[in-house]
């Protein structure tokens, strides 16, 4: 028996998301907790309702639908939160093909042996409190005190935030208790890179997941007159950091090419056209598929930074926001894929993953596996993100087989 998903439905699905939180930029703004977030959620769980799965909701705010069975479960999904102003697939693309892929699996009446889950996850583009608060939530992992006293990016904390849902800080640390026994975890995800598209591949098979270091940091100088303090005699925090900037990369670059160093976001202080900036606050993001490159990453480019502050009469400081572990796919799931994408006909690649995902912290529990698709250009999180509808078939279908090859059951394709 050969079983596909319905394309048209799926494609129905992810358009009709994707009108929820349309912002006057042309993208899409949909923060977890926000009002739109919040009518995103309403509207999945009928739809998760409507495909007769049993629904439930943990005290993360965490979205799951069940197709029964015994023993441990084979879950898939992903998150349906968004960056400010990002686009209509990241993360939407991996709910809704899980939930079609269970959609389908029970309008065709297959007798399942394993249960059978969709999964959305709360906040994991980082607006709240740190990236993958829903997954770490999951997963009993969280500290209370950095939900309790932590700033969102908007500003106000979380636990004002909170006080417009029907979640508190007690049930976000609650929500690992009524986790169920799981297998494995698949994600289908856009790639948010090139490679695919430029090798001519409708599907990605992830082999690794790459970790990474969040730091927050500061150059402390001291301020002055723009005019009248030589540059010999001035301690510029800028200064101190644009040096940063170039010989961090350059160091990333060259001692360690294929690993990624990137500072996102820089606030200079006082901030005026006739101050010399006194204090540069930075943020600093590397990435590795190796552990031991991540930690001699950590080592190396803060030993840079004290270096450069000693040199510029400043002072530097740095403290670690948020930090994950590279993963590897076991070979087990990466094998299945590729039979499957065989017998579909389907052409594939292996590749890593530079972008976390929620499938990086289900590693801890239960196997995990990724599959890619391309995006145009390789562009995502923005407006201007798009797909291939027929790549997304492909790769839905490709989940859909996976999922039942792991829960047990045998097709012929």
């Amino acid at each position: 028996m050969d079983i596909r998903i319905n394309l048209e439905r799926l494609k129905g699905d992810i358009k009709s998301l994707s009108q929820i939180g349309r912002d006057k930029m042309g993208g899409i703004t949909r923060p977890s907790f926000s009002k739109a977030d919040l009518e995103a959620r309403g509207w999945l769980k009928e739809k998760i309702k409507s495909a007769g799965l049993t629904l439930r909701e943990d005290g993360a705010g965490n979205i799951f639908g069940r197709l029964e069975g015994k023993g441990k479960a084979i879950m898939a999904g992903s998150h349906i939160d968004t960056v400010i102003n990002g686009g209509m697939f990241d993360g939407s693309v991996g709910v809704l093909s899980a939930l079609e892929c269970l959609r389908r699996i029970k309008e065709d009446g297959l007798n399942i042996s394993k249960p059978l889950e969709v999964a959305s996850f709360t906040d994991e583009e980082g607006n709240l409190v740190g990236d993958f608060l829903g997954s770490y939530a999951f997963l009993g992992t969280l500290k209370r005190e950095n939900l309790e006293k932590g700033l969102t990016q908007f500003g106000a904390p979380l636990v004002e935030i909170l006080k417009g849902t029907e979640f508190t800080v007690d049930s976000i640390m609650d929500a690992h208790r009524h986790r169920p026994d799981i297998e494995a975890f698949l994600e289908i995800h856009i790639e948010q890179g090139p490679v695919l598209e430029t090798e001519n591949k409708p599907i990605g098979i992830v082999d690794c997941i790459a970790g990474k270091h969040y730091r927050w940091c500061s150059f402390l100088g001291r301020a002055s007159h723009a005019g009248t303090t030589p540059f010999e005699l001035r301690h510029d925090a800028f200064l101190g950091l644009a040096d940063f900037a170039l010989k961090g990369t350059r160091y990333v670059a060259t001692k360690h090419y294929g690993n990624m160093m990137t500072i996102g976001k820089v606030n200079v202080s006082p901030g005026a056209f006739t101050i010399i900036p006194g204090q540069a606050d930075f943020s600093l993001d590397f990435r590795s598929t190796s552990k031991e490159t991540l930690e001699e990453l950590d080592k190396s480019l803060l030993a840079l930074a004290g270096d450069i502050a000693s040199t510029r009469g400043l002072d530097f400081s740095s403290k670690i926001i948020n930090k994950t572990e590279p993963v590897n796919i076991p070979q087990r799931i990466i094998d299945i894929m590729k039979e499957e994408c065989e017998k579909l006909g389907f052409p594939f690649m292996t590749l890593p993953s530079g972008a976390g995902h929620d499938a990086q912290l289900i590693a801890s529990v239960a196997e995990c596996g990724m599959i890619f698709i391309p995006c145009v250009d390789g562009i995502s999180h923005s407006p201007l993100e798009m797909i291939d509808w027929e790549d997304l078939e492909k790769g839905a279908n490709l989940l859909l087989h996976t999922l039942l090859r792991l829960e047990g059951s045998v097709l012929d394709s």
